[in-house]
This record gives structure tokens, C-alpha cells and sequence, in this order.
């Protein structure tokens, strides 16, 4: 994605007609149980581990929320679900 406005390492998730849940959801497929993801929503981005993604959610697990310019926002969560529409970005 480099060249295209994103940074190194971090993967756009379009949730639109042209794109199907479906295959928003496969892009998890790579990130095992346990892994420390960041997942980017319009209001600033949590960082946790990766738990799964169940009804249409994805799961983490001692999740910080941050602002955009990256400040922590809250304290450590131990459970936080992120609808997948919700979702603009994905990181390691």
C-alpha cells in the first residue's frame, strides 16, 4: 500500500457495496490468538491482542484506546468489541 497514502504495515478496510463483509473479514485470517494489533476507527485506534472476530465483531483483549495524534485516552480494558463496519484500518 505504500504510495497510496497509507503507511508501511497498515492495511485500509473499505466496508461499501463493491466490498463484502466477507471478505473484510478474511484480512483477520493472518493475526493469530494473542496477537498485538492496532484497529483504526474514525475517532483514534485501540491497541490490544487480537481475540477473534464472533458475530461480526472483532475481539481484543487488554485494549487501550488512543486519540488520533496517539495519546492514551482510557486505561487498559480487558474486553473490547469493534463492530467491523466501525473499522478503518488494521495494523501490527
Amino acid at each position: 500500500m505504500a504510495g497510496f497514502g497509507f503507511p508501511t504495515g497498515v492495511a485500509p478496510l473499505f466496508s461499501g457495496p463493491a466490498t463484502p463483509l466477507v471478505s473484510i473479514i478474511a484480512l483477520f485470517d493472518t493475526f493469530p490468538i494473542g496477537a498485538r494489533i492496532l484497529i483504526g476507527m474514525d475517532a483514534g485506534f485501540w491497541v490490544g491482542n487480537f481475540g477473534g472476530i464472533q458475530d461480526g465483531v472483532a475481539l481484543l483483549t487488554n485494549a487501550v484506546l488512543h486519540s488520533n495524534i496517539g495519546t492514551p485516552i482510557d486505561g487498559i480494558r480487558p474486553i473490547v468489541r469493534i463492530p467491523i463496519r466501525q473499522i478503518t484500518f488494521v495494523s501490527t
